[in-house]
């Protein structure tokens, strides 16, 4: 199929020339000292900053921000939404609606951009990006230096967004899914060779596991509750409309990874906090708080995904909105009444179907918290690349690519290309 082709090197080419932003130094970095210094900072915080960039954040690298300002910024609109009136007539107006709200999703995510890059740049200009590192990073620290390297992070930014909105567009997939899976997957290969070289058993040890995590996620994601909706008949003139049976879809993991990164970043906060608390507090902030090995982190850890999950469900899905649009088209549920009692009953499943996906997403963040603690190797610790929040970007993104693609076969035969 040459559209399929076309559109498959197209978002292929954007990938590459992502990666290369991902590689490509910004002006005044020393590239040897970053290089060096980034090689030798490890611990939990260097390494989710360097699995959810690419390396590209301590590489300090046009593209250093990546696409998590743009998340950021789409997440927070999607919360704002439900609060903010205005924003909500806006998503009901449709596609327009939908533009207007894109447009503001733009301009959060440059000023997000903006943020986070005098964030980074203010941390390298003083030595804290990389704690131990005896050779400055920047190779000049005045005020015009630090400008163009805002400005060139925050440039990257902008063009990461277009990119993702490219292959969006143009593509296959959604963009920005697809360049948040590049910047997990290209940190693996590094990650498994130093693993090999390390300790044979355990990178065999870790391989198989991981297959086995990937698989269970696999299934967990793929799994779903179907409720019915059953649409009467209707006359209209003199032809019969409706009489259909359909389904409504409702996923186990609703709240998908968001969730998991809510909590992560969460967790930050005190180990970041720590160094202000004073001598004896910041202490046992390091000790029970900052370490994944501590039962206190992993209990506070598995209530807040569990709670982020309830709290992102409810703002996502509203029953009462769902049940009208039923009601509206004719539709009920067989056996429940329609309006408030179809309202009622889609919140019990919901919330009943929502208790599962909170667990496995707290097991699947306690998977590398633990098998930490059970290795207490730390070269093993800190090349563990299968994370709950790696796996579960990498296999989302790859299940609903694979979906894309399968219907883009579909359009022309009957059979998809896997077989």
């Amino acid at each position: 199929m040459p559209e399929l082709r076309g559109k498959l090197l197209f978002t292929l080419g954007l990938l590459a020339l992502f990666r290369l932003g991902q590689v490509l130094p910004t002006p005044g970095v020393d590239v040897l000292a970053v290089r060096e210094c980034a090689g030798a900072a490890r611990g939990g915080l260097f390494d989710m900053v360097q699995l959810l960039s690419g390396g590209a954040m301590l590489r300090l690298s046009v593209f250093a921000l990546g696409v998590m300002p743009y998340i950021t910024a789409s997440i927070v609109m999607q919360l704002l939404t439900v609060v903010v009136p205005r924003l909500e007539a806006l998503r009901k107006e449709g596609q327009s609606g939908q533009a207007r709200i894109t447009q503001y999703t733009r301009y959060l995510t440059v000023a997000l951009a903006v943020l986070n890059a005098t964030t980074v740049v203010a941390l390298a200009r003083s030595g804290q990006l990389l704690p131990g590192c005896a050779r400055p990073l920047l190779r000049d620290d005045g005020l015009l230096a630090v400008a163009v390297l805002v400005v060139t992070m925050v440039a990257g930014t902008c063009v990461v967004m277009w990119i993702g909105e490219l292959i969006t567009a143009r593509g296959i997939g959604n963009g920005m899914s697809l360049l948040m899976f590049t910047q997990v997957v290209a940190v693996f290969p590094g990650y498994m060779s130093t693993m090999l070289l390390v300790s044979p058993v355990a990178f065999t040890v870790i391989m198989v596991s991981g297959a086995f995590v990937v698989a269970a996620v696999v299934f967990v994601e793929q799994a779903q509750r179907r409720v019915p909706v059953q649409y009467a008949r209707r006359l209209v003139g003199r032809r019969l409309y409706g009489g259909t049976s359909t389904y409504i879809p409702l996923k186990v993991n609703q709240a998908g990874i968001v969730p998991v990164i809510f909590a992560s970043a969460l967790l930050y906060l005190p180990a970041l906090a720590a160094p202000m608390l004073g001598p004896e507090a910041g202490a046992w902030v390091s000790r029970h708080l900052a370490t994944g090995d501590s039962p206190l982190y992993m209990s506070v850890y598995v209530l807040l995904v569990v709670g982020f999950a309830y709290f992102y469900v409810s703002i996502t899905f509203n029953p009462v909105e769902v049940a009208d649009n039923i009601r509206k088209y004719g539709g009920f549920v067989p056996g429940v009444r329609p309006g408030r009692a179809t309202a009622e009953y889609l919140a019990h499943v919901l919330t009943r179907l929502t208790a599962p996906g909170a667990a496995y997403l707290a097991v699947l963040a306690l998977v590398p918290l633990v098998a930490f603690a059970i290795l207490r190797d730390p070269s093993t610790q800190q090349n563990f690349p299968f994370g709950g929040t790696s796996v579960l970007i990498m296999v989302s993104v790859g299940l609903e690519t694979v979906k894309q693609v399968e219907a883009q076969v579909q359009q022309r035969a009957y059979e998809g290309f896997l077989r």
